[in-house]
């Protein structure tokens, strides 16, 4: 039996793995020059993978931010 479509999750692989395929764990290596393409397949060393979280923000800026669009409109309505 075969699972509808409706419940399907798009872009179910798109989320955050920790475990790296072989190819995904060579590419990081050529990156970081610790691997040439002479080198063994087998036996490579650990990768370090990590979850960025570059879109969150702290309460800290999110208040900064409020604060200073306070500013703003208070400066724009004193000088009309």
């Amino acid at each position: 039996m075969s699972i509808d479509p409706s419940l399907k999750i798009k872009n179910a692989l798109m989320r955050h793995r920790n475990v790296l395929t072989r190819a995904e764990r060579i590419d990081k290596l050529k990156d970081e020059e610790r691997w040439s393409e002479g080198d063994s397949l087998l036996g490579l060393p650990k990768v370090a993978h990590r979850k960025s979280h570059a879109g969150r923000k702290d309460a800290e800026d999110t208040a900064k931010e409020v604060a200073t669009e306070v500013i703003a409109e208070t400066e724009t309505s004193e000088k009309e």
